[in-house]
């Protein structure tokens, strides 16, 4: 009890990983863990001390005895911790915390940028991890946490555990980016969650920090207050030190948490009974909580320690208003200290509290959100191809046609231009109406052409949704569950277009995870988007989720038919044509935006005339 977080961070940091160790086994051939493959981003120096460190440690050691293989990945300027980062890289992360590089001092207000090389070095043990979940805390900091969500391939789990920690990134842009790549949003307190969702909206689990009940258990009680001491909380101490007036007996610990926390001022009759401790990690402060009788939090104090002092059998006297007026806590010390049977029952309730928040009941809490979100990825086929025996054609999966209020393209000219350029079949998608679609497949029906009815609905503010296989015309203004179940009733294929083109209303992705199961094909290439990051986006997330892959030229004019397509085998009917999309490849033709744009703009303008 008496060691350190910081040497036992250091001793685990160079200790191999069992269950990692074991990956090398399942790949000669041995049996493999049943786990999943966890890793733990923390954003500060694992080299120091700090409550988010612990909290990482303390469900990484849970989660290890639930059978999954966790690896953490921190800073540290340590020299032997980042020697044995470079080891553990090398080795192919066969480590329990694996450090990345040099910590960088951060805070809230902090815009400094992780080091190059510490940025290539997550991006290898991201890569070598191959890892089921990343789970990264505090990514409101500019940090490894926020880099290894905003970059990880993973799925993708968000802690925030202080209001205090939300500052970046600055943007929006940053911050819907980043969003869209989480899958699971969590808070350790209510509070936390409220500010955590002005800044990154979303559904947020509120999961407890966490506690040791073992090292934090109760001792031999003695008449002790310990107060968790704060230089800016004078009002507080003073309430404290006019309670430990009235109780001769008793003693008081000023207790302080963090670094250059500097030294308070002690009235002189009580200076033989206050005294001042600096334990800034779990293990030092055990022992001095497990005799104390009474706790009093600070305003602006860590919940950890709170938690830490519950669990240790302290009655916490922190009654209703002392934000508003500090006093207050020193009335309920006078209040704890004068009555045992009182401080006792107070006692035990906060012990019975913690006791729901140890480590292992937090790592099970997040070992059932793990696999839910697992539940999210679609199983790929792995029978043979079924049409290996069918000719290759080429598709286009979304244009439209002089239907759509910005497109002048005929019909009949989109019929033979495409069988001119090669293509094989065609889906013509017009901005909600569907007689374009309709149209275009019986002049199509004397030709080799394929046409696949469908169109782009317009949702009531979740961006759009494409019907392939349609029979009838859905109307626009449907939520995107409407719209998704009009679909369907028609036994048609959910196509889902340029899911991140932030130029266009899209979809939330709190809206996209929701209904994974009910898409049939992601759109991720899509050869009219004006910036190649929101394609490689969508291929980043149907990748993540082993989603069926789509893509289209978005035409508007003849000129940009088949920029955008698929190259699959011939099929026949819904059903062929998913079995089809498995085994086909994207293929990209752009052409330039700015030509096509222009032509577009010249068609129209010839409608006007007209």
């Amino acid at each position: 009890m008496s060691s350190s977080l910081l040497d036992w961070s250091v001793r685990r940091g160079v200790r191999r990983n069992p269950a990692l160790g074991r990956r090398a086994s399942a790949r000669l051939g041995f049996s493999r863990p049943m786990g999943l493959r966890i890793c733990l981003v923390s954003p500060f120096a694992w080299s120091q001390p700090h409550d988010v460190n612990e909290h990482v440690a303390g469900i990484a050691r849970e989660l290890r005895k639930l059978g999954h293989a966790v690896t953490v990945l921190a800073s540290s300027n340590r020299a032997r911790d980042l020697a044995a980062g470079r080891r553990a890289l090398l080795d192919g992360l066969d480590a329990e915390v694996v450090v990345v590089g040099p910590a960088v001092p951060i805070s809230r207000r902090s815009r400094i940028g992780v080091p190059v090389g510490a940025r290539a070095n997550l991006s290898l043990a991201l890569a070598l991890g191959r890892f089921d979940v990343v789970h990264g805390f505090e990514p409101g900091l500019p940090s490894l946490s926020y880099l290894a969500l905003r970059d990880a391939q993973a799925l993708a789990v968000a802690t925030f555990l202080s209001p205090e920690r939300l500052g970046y990134p600055p943007g929006r842009a940053q911050r819907d980016r980043l969003l869209a790549r989480l899958d699971a949003l969590v808070a350790t307190t209510e509070a936390t969650a409220e500010a955590a969702a002005a800044r990154f909206p979303g559904q947020y689990e509120v999961i407890g920090e966490g506690v040791d009940p073992v090292l934090f258990e109760p001792d031999a009680k003695r008449n002790l207050i310990v107060l968790e001491w704060r230089p800016n909380e004078r009002a507080l101490v003073r309430g404290a030190f006019r309670a430990l007036e009235e109780l001769p007996d008793w003693e008081l610990v000023l207790l302080r948490t963090k670094p250059l926390a500097g030294r308070p001022t002690i009235p002189r009759l009580l200076r033989g009974r206050v005294h001042v401790r600096t334990s800034r990690d779990g293990p030092a402060r055990a022992p001095l909580l497990a005799q104390a009788s009474v706790f009093v939090p600070a305003l602006a104090g860590l919940e950890r320690v709170r938690l830490e002092a519950s669990a240790a059998g302290c009655a916490i006297a922190d009654p209703p208003g002392t934000h508003e007026q500090p006093e207050l806590a020193g009335a309920e010390v006078s209040r704890l200290g004068e009555n045992r049977e009182f401080r006792e029952r107070k006692a035990e309730r906060a012990r019975s509290e913690a006791g729901e928040q140890s480590f292992a009941a937090v790592a099970a809490e997040l070992n059932e959100l793990y696999r839910s979100l697992t539940k999210r990825r679609q199983v790929p086929g792995r029978e043979a191809e079924p049409l290996a025996d069918r000719d290759w054609i080429v598709c286009d999966l979304h244009m439209h046609t002089s239907w759509s209020h910005d497109c002048a393209v005929d019909p009949a000219d989109l019929i033979m231009h495409a069988e001119a350029i090669g293509l094989g079949a065609i889906a013509v998608t017009d901005h909600n109406v569907f007689a374009g679609a309709l149209e275009t497949a019986a002049l199509a029906r004397d030709h080799e052409l394929i046409v696949i009815p469908g169109e782009e609905i317009k949702t009531d503010g979740q961006g759009e949704v494409i019907g392939l296989f349609l029979r009838e015309e859905i109307p626009r203004g449907l939520s995107f569950a409407e719209t998704v179940r009009a679909i369907k009733e028609q036994d048609g294929l959910v196509y889902l277009p340029h899911p991140f083109d932030r130029l266009h209303s899209i979809a939330e992705p709190a809206t996209l995870q929701h209904h994974l199961a009910e898409i049939d094909v992601f759109e991720v290439y899509n050869a009219r988007l004006l910036f190649e990051a929101y394609n490689e986006e969508a291929l980043r997330f149907a990748r993540k989720y082993n989603l069926t892959m789509g893509a289209g030229s978005d035409a508007h004019v003849l000129q940009g038919v088949g920029t955008g397509a698929m190259r699959m085998r011939a099929f026949d009917g819904p059903e062929e044509f998913l079995l089809s999309l498995r085994s086909a490849q994207v293929l990209r033709r752009p052409r330039s935006l700015v030509y096509l744009q222009g032509l577009k703009w010249m068609a129209q303008a010839k409608e006007r005339v007209r």
